[in-house]
């Protein structure tokens, strides 16, 4: 069952801007693992396999944010500080977990959470002071859904898919990265995510019936002292065209709504390749 927890935090000392990359809050996510469950969070630092989490890079919250105004779109996520963030200032980040086993690992973090521990992000400390993990108007990424209830309430009908790429995200072809999101890129990518974790298997889908009929991307590029990744940020509409079958177009509708858990992509453990689907008013 996919899980997409939005954690509000309140930092208690100045968090600087070196401190809040994909890097170091994977590194707080680990943490917040191994606090409940020290050999899994052993396992999942150890592990070079896809991994059945997503994280977001550090949020502002922004009362002036369209985000917090109910807006459908959404405001634009940030994926990276050239400021520090002051201490005192309220912040959100979202946590997505792909399958039960962790989920049910972390539970008793969850019900246990003291909002009076700190927890460290580099030389800051920071307070959980809430977790949100249904939808609600004003916090689109907070949600929950068995896949079953995915696949279920997928519809066999619609033939539009509109993605938002809200983190810069990039494709692995071969030993080289990619930025165009592509047919392929972006729906192997969620199919291969769907198979290993829900239990509804899609052999294959009607991939060749997929075409793009707006695109409006832009590349952005991130580097620290370590590397540097290049990404697309923007929208994608994809159409379903021609004859297919029921079936195909209900699968092709349960991988887009699936976006929003498991992200698109390279990276989404370091907060790339977040996307949402979004739908017309």
């Amino acid at each position: 069952m996919p899980h997409s927890l939005v954690l509000n935090l309140l930092p208690q000392s100045l968090i600087p801007p070196q401190f809040l990359t994909g890097r170091h809050l994977h590194a707080l996510f680990l943490t917040l693992v191994s606090s409940v469950d020290k050999e899994l969070g052993d396992r999942l630092h150890d592990s070079t396999a896809d991994k059945a989490f997503t994280l977001s890079p550090l949020q502002i919250i922004n009362t002036n944010s369209p985000l917090l105004k109910g807006s459908k779109r959404g405001a634009k996520l940030q994926w990276e500080h050239q400021q520090p963030i002051p201490a005192g200032t309220p912040c959100w980040w979202r946590i997505s977990l792909l399958d039960d086993t962790l989920f049910s690992k972390l539970t008793q973090l969850w019900l246990n959470l003291n909002p009076s521990h700190p927890w460290h992000l580099g030389p800051a400390d920071l307070y959980i002071t809430s977790i949100q993990g249904t939808f609600q108007s004003i916090q689109p990424w907070a949600n929950a859904s068995t896949y079953a209830q995915l696949y279920e309430e997928a519809s066999d009908s619609h033939r539009t898919i509109h993605l938002n790429f809200c983190t810069p995200t990039a494709f692995r072809q071969g030993q080289y990265d990619t930025t165009l999101p592509t047919r392929e890129s972006v729906f192997n990518s969620l199919l291969s995510r769907w198979n290993k974790y829900s239990g509804i298997e899609f052999p294959q889908i009607a991939i060749e019936s997929i075409f793009p009929s707006f695109v409006n991307i832009h590349t952005e590029i991130l580097a620290d002292s370590r590397s540097k990744f290049i990404g697309i940020i923007g929208e994608v509409t994809y159409k379903i065209l021609g004859t297919v079958e029921l079936i195909q177009i209900k699968q092709i509708n349960a991988l887009a709504d699936f976006a929003l858990y498991s992200g698109v992509g390279r990276k989404t453990t370091m907060g790339m390749g977040m996307t949402r689907r979004l739908y017309s008013p």
